[in-house]
């Protein structure tokens, strides 16, 4: 792992434009400075499952989850484990589930030695109850939210969302999958734990003193790439699977890098679903990329005793050769192994039909609203003011909105309360695997991203939802910005930064 340190030392001086042939005795540096892993992991550690979160009903009939948030210590490799947080755990969360139409609540306490917040990313609901940055839960306090769970099936994650802090608040351990269902969904894997797998992909650095690495990238700006790799916390993992399908829920749980996933034999596997639910009809294809937040279901068919590997392949970015390399473009990662037993439980085929979703936007010419440049740390050339709405929208309005990336450096753009659907990208229609519910969508370079967003929450004029690029140093950095649902004719209100615990979520 320090060989990636010496290397990123000795290019500093070199221009972004120069090619291994042009640096000459420099050469070796940048040939040696993507990492490749395929083929050379010892898959020893049983994938971890994260729990399921208990629940119990209260008197008027809600789903009732109690969290806690701590710091832990966790083991990644041989020696004193290092110092992490985690959420009713050391490390990490455990699986929060509930059904369209329950109503929930998540009584979270923060015991961190500074405030933070849960912001259920993916999630339909009332800003006041989103867990944004204004929303903080100081040490010691207690924050309740509730709402009702109204959107389809789909998984979704949660994770803090402190004003600056958010990067490394995560890095540290506190992210969990929250899994939505829907009554009267069939034929697809469903056991949790046996043939349906969460899998949370997040890349890490170790300090000589087996201490989590909290240095940022000192090139390409966007905070921490890491060389060890893990799922559900898990370094090397294999997973034992005793059913001829396996659903994985993929999340890439990391602060900055992008995978491409794909298996080291070549096989075809069928997308099912993306970060707000299930495609119309699976979709079979060899890869899927994930950038920061975003979320695939895919199921995987297999053989009795045969193996595979779960792989990331240098994802497809669009970015210059020199930001491409140093923000993990060029990597080849060995990620997880599936064992099939030598006798395996027989899997119903896949539907052929899924979940249909009504186009918002039928037309991908259709003129934006909105127009957003994602360049640095700002979007329209401004940074994040807590103090700052950027607009307002009004309540059950579809808008489309444009999203482009003027710089050179890897973004994407993420939304709060609401799931869109990607209308075009660079003025073509999305690939299939990108033709379901979104809440984050990666924003290659100079391809403008048309997105459609129906906004169907209550009005809040003076509570603010998020929208940011989800590589979360960008976010820290200020690539941020506000928006409030207002009623029909309704301005937005003031919007005073938090300066008190945010004891009640209510």
């Amino acid at each position: 792992m320090k060989r990636r340190t010496l290397l990123k030392a000795g290019l500093i001086a070199v221009p972004a434009t120069a090619t291994a042939a042009a640096l000459g005795g420099a050469g070796w540096w940048w040939a040696g400075a993507d990492l490749d892993t395929a083929g050379k992991v010892r898959f020893v550690n049983r994938l971890a499952i994260p729990p399921l979160a208990p629940s119990r009903r209260d008197e008027a009939g809600h789903r009732v989850f109690d969290l806690r948030a701590s710091p832990g210590e966790h083991r990644f490799r041989a020696g004193r484990p290092p110092p992490t947080w985690g959420i009713n755990g050391p490390y990490l969360a455990p699986t929060l589930r509930a059904a369209r139409g329950e109503t929930v609540e998540v009584r979270f306490r923060n015991d961190l030695p500074e405030a933070t917040t849960l912001h259920w990313h993916g999630m339909h609901l009332p800003a006041r109850m989103d867990g944004g940055p204004h929303q903080p839960v100081e040490p010691g306090a207690t924050w309740s939210p509730t709402w009702t769970v109204d959107q389809p099936a789909a998984t979704l994650w949660y994770h803090p969302h402190p004003h600056s802090r958010t990067a490394l608040h995560v890095y540290r351990g506190l992210s969990g999958l929250f899994i939505v269902d829907e009554p009267g969904a069939r034929g697809l894997p469903s056991q949790y734990g046996v043939d349906d797998i969460p899998v949370t992909v997040r890349d890490l650095n170790l300090t000589d003193h087996n201490e989590l690495d909290e240095r940022d990238r000192e090139q390409g700006d966007v905070g921490i790439v890491g060389d060890l790799v893990t799922v559900n916390g898990t370094p090397a993992p294999y997973l034992p699977v005793t059913t001829q399908r396996i659903r994985l829920r993929l999340l890439n749980g990391s602060n900055a890098r992008t995978y491409r996933f794909g298996f080291g034999s070549g096989r075809a596997f069928a997308v099912i679903g993306t970060d707000g639910g299930l495609l119309a009809a699976p979709y079979e294809t060899g890869h899927v990329q994930l950038s920061p937040g975003e979320r695939a279901e895919i199921v995987v068919a297999l053989r009795p005793g045969e193996r595979d590997v779960l792989r990331s392949f240098p994802p497809e970015t669009g970015l210059n050769p020199w930001d491409r390399r140093w923000t993990g473009g060029d990597d080849t990662l060995d990620v997880m192994e599936l064992r099939a037993a030598p006798r395996l439980a027989p899997s119903p085929p896949l539907p052929a039909r899924l979940a249909e979703a009504p186009r918002l936007v039928t037309d991908p010419a259709t003129p934006p609203v909105r127009r957003f440049e994602l360049s640095g740390y700002t979007i329209n050339g401004r940074a994040m003011d807590m103090n700052r709405i950027d607009f307002a929208v009004a309540q059950g309005a579809t808008e489309v909105w444009e999203v482009t990336a003027i710089d050179d450096a890897p973004h994407n753009f993420h939304v709060h309360d609401v799931q869109f659907q990607v209308v075009s990208l660079g003025g073509r229609l999305p690939p299939p695997e990108l033709r379901g519910w979104k809440d984050t969508v990666h924003t290659p370079p100079g391809v403008p991203v048309r997105i459609a967003l129906r906004f169907r929450g209550e009005p809040d004029p003076a509570t603010p939802y998020m929208f940011h690029c989800h590589i979360l140093n960008h976010e820290d950095q200020g690539l941020t910005g506000q928006f409030v649902v207002t009623a029909p004719g309704q301005s937005a209100a003031h919007v005073p930064v938090p300066s008190s615990p945010a004891h009640h979520g209510h």
